[in-house]
């Protein structure tokens, strides 16, 4: 449909030491996941603090780690819990969407973790997966579980700054990672097992209308983590074919930014001088991985 974009590899910034690798899949995530993952550790969630420094998690050992400019691995919290998406709030507190606890908050001086939210009207969450925040302080965030094309009832939620909660959707197979485009009129949302980009424009009254697909993908095993610059270029993590693709607003391939190292590329995060490079979370290997990304005219949108 569209001629083949650009293409470049990735290299490696950084790799979990050996130390903090675990050499058994024996976590209760671990059990219950479809298919083969890694057992030393499952890294997402890259997110950069007001400082630079960048945070990503450990899904199934319930670990936080920082990364120096240098690469180094930093322990910042090890809990019973099931870390999968991380961000910074502008006001510097870390919220995590834990698979099995719902939305946290991390204290990255102590290492606590204390609930955010837990239930909604007090129904339990599925698993949640991803989180972004609006420039006014609401949150949304995805409520996965292991829904797909077989049980179709993943979710978006919004919470708004006063604590309000509402579920803009109900009937998505997986939903993933989520960013808000730069008016935050429209939500895009990876959908991992259509693997494709959902549309979500946001209505003046609170709710959503006219879904539908931006971007429909194929092979590997669907689309996982997002980025979004502040023209409106969708960065998408194609976790299990080793990739990154970089969309234009309009939805049309830009460029891919292959792994050198394994094909679980699952998150991305934009750093580095002016914003330009792209961080990217592969767990196959449990390494990051580095890009510049250079399109002729495109300025990254900052967000929080």
């Amino acid at each position: 449909m569209y001629a083949v974009p650009p293409s470049i590899d990735a290299q490696e910034f950084a790799r979990l030491p050996d130390s903090l690798r675990k050499p058994e899949a024996t976590s209760e995530w671990h059990r219950h996941q479809p298919g083969h993952q890694p057992a030393h550790s499952l890294l997402e969630g890259p997110s950069f603090d007001a400082q630079g420094r960048l945070y990503c998690v450990d899904v199934p050992w319930g670990r936080v780690f920082r990364i120096d400019a240098q690469g180094q691995f930093e322990l910042i919290a090890e809990y019973d819990g099931e870390p999968n998406g991380l961000k910074i709030h502008q006001d510097g507190r870390i919220f995590i969407a834990d698979y099995a606890h719902g939305i946290v908050i991390l204290d990255p001086e102590t290492g606590d973790v204390k609930p955010f939210i837990e239930r909604v009207h007090l129904e339990r969450l599925k698993a949640v997966n991803d989180l972004v925040f609006s420039s006014n302080g609401d949150l949304y965030f995805t409520d996965q579980g292991l829904t797909g094309l077989h049980d179709p009832t993943g979710r978006i939620f919004r919470r708004r700054a006063n604590g309000r909660i509402d579920c803009l959707l109900d009937n998505i197979p997986s939903p993933n990672g989520l960013v808000l485009d730069p008016t935050e009129s429209v939500l895009y949302v990876a959908v991992t097992r259509a693997n494709a980009i959902w549309r979500v424009p946001l209505t003046r009254d609170g709710g959503v209308a006219k879904v539908g697909t931006f971007i429909q993908m194929s092979g590997g095993g669907g689309p996982d983590g997002l980025a979004i610059d502040e023209e409106g270029n969708l960065a998408v993590a194609h976790v299990g074919l080793g990739a990154v693709w970089l969309f234009s607003n309009r939805g049309e391939p830009m460029l891919r930014i292959n792994s050198p190292l394994g094909q679980l590329t699952t998150n991305i995060a934009f750093g580095g001088p002016e914003r330009k490079v792209v961080y990217i979370t592969e767990s196959e290997s449990g390494s990051i991985l580095t890009a510049p990304v250079s399109v002729p005219g495109r300025r990254m949108y900052s967000g929080f």
